[in-house]
């Protein structure tokens, strides 16, 4: 088990996004839910952004977006299956296969991932940046590849909250910058991108949710 690793230079950039609505490409942050406030978004939610979804100050070929997804488990469960950085496979549908340089999981540690046909690309290598256990966050850049994510990196942090049942839910929040390839523009990276993280996020609540679902009924026996 890690219990917190941090990078101090994850810490260092500007937050994603300036003006943050349901829906802004190219920057901002997006959510598949419901608007809130004019920007689109709850006070907490803009404080978690701005807080700990930095990335380097953005080139004039990158894009950079974030998602949020409301998930209806509680925050340690979600968070067992995200900071699997050695089994993203426990969630994320279009990985088949990962293997881990090394025996210890540390800052810089490198997987390999192998990605299911269907998508344009086979393989993916990755580098663990942070990892923290006491704040629930993950960030990870895109080191390798046979695939078009030049410099991507992301950033996923998860966050307690209560369900509109009164049961304990997660807030989950993932944010990226990448390089816009040659050929194409930024709202089409952003569209092509955010397409894969809404699948991961979808597939995420509903692993955790199953799992919520089932320790629900054993506790309730």
């Amino acid at each position: 088990m890690v219990g917190r690793i941090v990078s101090s230079s994850s810490r260092s950039g500007n937050a994603v996004g300036g003006e943050a609505a349901a829906v802004v490409v190219g920057s901002g942050l997006r959510t598949e839910e419901h608007a809130m406030n004019g920007n689109g978004l709850r006070l907490v939610e803009a404080e978690y952004v701005r807080r700990h979804h930095r990335h380097e100050q953005l080139g004039a070929n990158q894009c950079s977006s974030a998602l949020i997804k409301h998930i209806r488990a509680p925050v340690h469960l979600v968070w067992s299956l995200v900071r699997r950085f050695d089994r993203p496979q426990q969630y994320k549908p279009f990985v088949s296969r990962c293997v881990v340089q090394g025996s210890e999981l540390e800052i810089g540690s490198v997987r390999e991932v192998n990605v299911k046909s269907g998508l344009p690309a086979t393989t993916s290598t990755e580098r663990l940046e942070l990892l923290d256990d006491d704040e629930h966050i993950l960030s990870v850049k895109i080191v390798g590849g046979d695939h078009r994510l030049r410099n991507y990196s992301s950033v996923m942090t998860a966050h307690p909250e209560i369900t509109d049942g009164g049961r304990p839910g997660t807030l989950v929040i993932e944010s990226f910058v990448v390089d816009v390839p040659d050929g194409n523009t930024r709202d089409e990276t952003c569209y092509f991108v955010e397409a894969l993280i809404k699948c991961n996020l979808k597939s995420l609540a509903d692993v955790s949710e199953r799992l919520a679902a089932q320790d629900h009924l054993s506790v309730s026996k």
